[in-house]
């Protein structure tokens, strides 16, 4: 297939969708497909890929107020949407998603968008007046338009089709490379980089963009009656993100008294990330919304238990993986949870083992290909 991808920035720091974007480009690449990128700014986009990889097309900056671009300035995306199989249009508000549509619609290039979950509940409560306008006027029109609207989990769906009522759903898993997490570094490497392995007491790891929407500070808020149980317990804070955010939290956990277990570490890639998963007693995901959490698969194909909320979209996939637990947002049920894992370490190697197995089997990344790759086969059937 011809595949056109558009995605308006390629910048890990946005968090999870470009990550899946790269990562989709790649394997679909690597399975024949002949694959564009459309974007206006390719910062993190592989430099492997100038060797044979998926093809990047720069547009230029939208010349227009709100992001939108001038008919001249989408020549390239005109000439790349006619000559597609299949267009996949990435998050919601951006408006050279509904531009693009557009243009899919007149040269009848079928198309399917992505939500990255912004419209489930939590995020359409924030700054939802602006959102529900946009809907009203462009953005209902691009994702009823789609030939399928892609949900990673079927929370998504359930919060999400409510905005798009005469749209298709499809529901599949994001795919993941799974190739780094087939062999594993050990968890060496992280305790040689981080003094915080050398103590007493277990080690909990947060790994994701710092941002309100985490939870993070109910996670701070659990560490004292934590620490009644473990006094030596440590939390690794690794990303990057809101810095006004991570100064409150070092606020909080100083006006707690548990400022000396807090540790923001910054961001921590290749295999070092991989290793700091391996020597992490737990992985905590504390957040109020997403629509899949990339970084709690990761973590279960590192064989550590994960603990999350059931404000994640896939929080019931975590469960069903036999190596996570969900739990309300709070911080006595964070610490509860934790007290009772961590105080059950045949527990916690068993569910780290079934975890790691369910996601190399039910998240291999060639079944999720194959499922996407039908999707665009139905969109090219049906257009």
């Amino acid at each position: 297939m011809r595949i056109v991808h558009v995605l308006q920035r390629v910048d890990f720091h946005d968090g999870g969708p470009p990550r899946a974007v790269v990562d989709l480009c790649s394997v679909q690449q690597s399975r024949g497909h002949d694959v564009t990128l459309l974007t206006t700014d390719a910062k993190d986009t592989p430099a492997a890929w100038a060797h044979g990889g998926p093809e990047v097309k720069l547009l230029p900056r939208p010349a227009l107020p709100r992001g939108i671009f001038l008919p001249g300035q989408l020549r390239l995306a005109r000439s790349l949407i006619a000559s597609a199989d299949i267009v996949h249009l990435h998050a919601v508000w951006e408006r050279v998603n509904t531009q693009v549509a557009s243009v899919c619609r007149r040269v009848s290039t079928p198309y399917v968008i992505t939500l990255r979950g912004m419209l489930d509940d939590w995020c359409m409560a924030q700054g939802g007046l602006k959102k529900r306008l946009y809907l009203s006027l462009t953005g209902r029109r691009c994702l009823e338009g789609a030939a399928f609207v892609h949900c990673t989990a079927s929370g998504e769906e359930a919060q999400s089709s409510r905005w798009f009522p005469k749209g298709r759903a499809r529901v599949i898993p994001n795919l993941i490379d799974l190739s780094p997490y087939q062999s594993l570094p050990g968890p060496q490497e992280a305790r040689d980089a981080f003094e915080q392995f050398n103590g007493d007491g277990p080690v909990l790891l947060f790994l994701s963009r710092i941002h309100e929407k985490k939870g993070i500070e109910h996670l701070i808020d659990a560490l004292p009656a934590l620490r009644e149980h473990y006094p030596g317990v440590q939390v690794l804070l690794a990303g990057t993100g809101d810095e006004h955010y991570l100064a409150g939290l070092m606020r909080q956990a100083q006006a707690s008294g548990v400022e000396g277990c807090v540790h923001a570490i910054g961001h921590v890639g290749g295999s070092l990330k991989l290793s700091l998963y391996q020597a992490a007693d737990c992985f905590v995901l504390p957040s109020s919304q997403e629509n899949f959490g990339f970084v709690q698969f990761e973590a279960l194909a590192c064989a550590t238990p994960v603990i999350t909320t059931k404000l994640v979209d896939t929080w019931r996939e975590v469960v069903a993986s036999g190596g996570g637990m969900a739990v309300e947002q709070s911080a006595s049920a964070l610490s509860e949870a934790l007290i009772t894992l961590l105080g059950d370490a045949d527990k916690c190697r068993q569910m780290g083992e079934t975890g790691r197995s369910w996601v190399l089997e039910t998240l291999a990344t060639e079944t999720i290909a194959e499922a996407i790759e039908g999707m665009y086969q139905d969109a090219i059937d049906g257009n």
